[in-house]
């Protein structure tokens, strides 16, 4: 099969496009043919060598995708080939840079007709973040404000908008190219990164989802009431230590199952939340779609079309 792998960590440079086996479905496994990979921060990072754990070399990398069963392992019985699914890999797999993944069923999802293959890749693992960050770990309530950083990007963008379905008020902080892709997702205050200092304008904060990390993340704190929570998605494994004892950190455990992939389908299709903008590149050309990733000032989501 084509797919998209490293042999050393490095820069985009290291990606290389070629041929590797075929995966073959396991027990309780669906295999799919790919036809479409999203970006994310993870993929790079992974490629860059900055987790504690190392993959195995050559590593194909890519962890939530959108494609059609071709074959369904011992013991799947609610996919058959031909079902179109989306999805994201289980914690600690990868390999969705591929014309073929095999994975465990029941973190498998059908993918809605109303939905392209590249929308349901680009939803996937950002959708599943912002749920579990919104509603799980911060559980936002109605008539809360929530500061959320990083406004157009991916799981931020969802963010926003499940925070303004939830009835909240939100706060964002985005390029001022971007104010009006925010406030088109429901933003009800941008503010300009690169010309003001969001910890100087905001006080009185209920809780704060931080998609960006480093000095944002901790400076982050400074905006929350007493008694405010932030959850921090962009700073590893483990939220940064509080310096207020009056304010909660986490660190969002974003699981994989079923369930949260048909939360999001749900909100699509009723209008609560729409997919983000997408740009798309050939599955041969990942590396240009890192660089762009890493930069870290696209808006929405970039998607590798493998079929």
């Amino acid at each position: 099969m084509k797919a998209v792998f490293f042999a050393r960590h490095g820069g985009p440079e290291v990606l290389q496009f070629g041929d590797l086996p075929d995966p073959a479905a396991g027990p309780g496994e669906v295999l799919v043919d790919v036809h479409a990979a999203s970006v994310n921060a993870a993929d790079w990072k992974m490629r860059a060598g900055s987790y504690a754990t190392a993959p195995s070399l050559p590593h194909v990398p890519g962890r939530d995708f959108s494609g059609v069963v071709a074959a369904a392992g011992e013991g799947v019985g609610d996919f058959a080939p031909g079902d179109p699914v989306f999805g994201v890999c289980d914690v600690g797999q990868e390999g969705a840079y591929a014309a073929r993944l095999a994975i465990r069923a029941a973190i498998v999802a059908r993918k809605p007709d109303a939905l392209s293959h590249a929308q349901c890749a680009a939803l996937a693992l950002t959708g599943l973040t912002a749920l579990v960050s919104i509603e799980g770990t911060l559980g936002l309530a109605r008539g809360e404000t929530i500061l959320i950083q990083g406004g157009a990007g991916g799981v931020a963008g969802f963010a926003i908008q499940l925070a303004k379905h939830l009835g909240a008020r939100v706060v964002t902080t985005a390029s001022a190219a971007n104010h009006d892709y925010v406030r088109a997702l429901g933003a009800d205050e941008a503010i300009d990164y690169r010309v003001e200092d969001f910890a100087r304008r905001l006080s009185g904060i209920d809780a704060v989802l931080d998609t960006v990390g480093g000095d944002v993340a901790l400076r982050s704190f400074a905006v929350l009431r007493s008694g405010g929570r932030a959850a921090f998605v962009a700073s590893g494994a483990a939220a940064p230590a509080s310096p207020r004892p009056d304010v909660r950190a986490y660190r969002p455990q974003v699981g994989r199952d079923r369930r949260h992939l048909e939360r999001i389908v749900e909100l699509v299709r009723s209008g609560a939340v729409r997919p983000p903008e997408i740009t798309r590149y050939p599955l041969s050309e990942a590396a240009a779609a890192h660089a762009v990733s890493e930069a870290r000032h696209l808006r929405g989501k970039l998607v590798l079309e493998v079929r």
